[in-house]
């Protein structure tokens, strides 16, 4: 269901960024009409709240929680800046995904500390450059029945190292369509929900871990909030 329409698409969404990154704006159009064309062919429906409190003249660390493969559909819908995100080297070996996913995506190899400071230090280079930049902060997509997984300090430190403000976002419902370690898909609707801006703005490496929790906070209380309003 993935492949079809990101097949269809992929000449859109590759070539422009082949030529320049300024072009960036052509290739997230027709990353929204790959959604679309998902949504038609399967029932499922993604829809973003609060997209226009984001400056999309600016650059930001968009931070998600992870739950399922449909996170893929939800971002480009839920943020409406172009961005470039951190994902896991395995992701890159999947057909057509893996190689369009490439231009929007740093793959790092989490069992290698070293491949995670490239990534982080990639990262920081595409921010200074203008570029935002997603990460999920748990690390990894959340299997387990708890709401959110520790969270890792390295995006904290990022934003903090390079003055860039965060913006959580909560994707809502995915799991529920396709569920861990199934391939099956459950029409409905996926939200996703835009929190206030964090600033960093002062703040040092003594701070990390406190924003850290501060964010977490924030993106849990919101996921209960939501839960208990379904």
């Amino acid at each position: 269901m993935f492949a079809i329409p990101m097949i269809i698409f992929s000449p859109f969404m590759v070539i422009p960024l082949l030529i320049s990154r300024k072009l960036e704006g052509i290739t997230f159009f027709f990353i929204r009409c790959w959604v679309y064309m998902f949504s038609l062919t399967t029932g499922i429906w993604f829809i973003g709240h609060n997209k226009k409190t984001v400056d999309t003249s600016k650059s930001f660390i968009f931070l998600i929680n992870h739950t399922s493969f449909l996170d893929a559909c939800a971002i480009p819908v839920a943020i409406p800046s172009s961005l470039v995100g951190l994902g896991k080297k395995e992701l890159s070996k999947i057909p057509v995904f893996g190689w369009v996913t490439s231009r929007f995506a740093i793959w790092v190899d989490r069992s290698s500390p070293e491949s995670r400071k490239e990534g982080i230090k990639r990262m920081k280079d595409l921010l200074s450059g203008g570029t935002s930049v997603l990460v999920a902060p748990e690390g990894t997509r959340n299997n387990t029945d708890e709401i959110l997984l520790p969270f890792r300090h390295g995006p904290f430190r990022l934003a903090i190292e390079s003055n860039i403000n965060i913006i959580p976002v909560i994707i809502h419902r995915a799991s529920k369509l396709m569920r861990r370690g199934s391939l099956l898909l459950k029409p409905g609707v996926v939200h996703s929900y835009v929190l206030p801006e964090v600033s960093v703005q002062g703040l040092t490496e003594d701070d990390v871990e406190r924003l850290a929790d501060d964010v977490y906070k924030m993106m849990k209380d919101k996921i209960v909030a939501l839960d208990e309003s379904a």
